[in-house]
């Protein structure tokens, strides 16, 4: 395993090379184990989004609804 020197290199060389270190990973995803709390997390997320798009309005509805309140 290589040791960079990070005490040495300057924000832009960080950025550089954890761009780097990123497409990297991107380039095999598969390879790159999603952590159980990810999952979890996003499951509750669509639950959410899922429950909030029952209360959703159509855009007349919600013009309506902002021009009865200025009233």
């Amino acid at each position: 395993m290589s040791t960079l020197p990070l005490h040495e290199m300057s924000i832009d060389e960080k950025l550089q090379t954890l761009e780097e270190l990123w497409n990297d990973l991107c380039s095999t995803p598969a390879e790159v184990p999603s952590p159980t709390w990810h999952d979890d997390l996003l499951k509750t997320r669509q639950k959410r989004l899922n429950a909030e798009e029952n209360h959703l309005l159509s855009w007349e509805d919600a013009k309506r609804r902002l021009r009865a309140r200025r009233r």
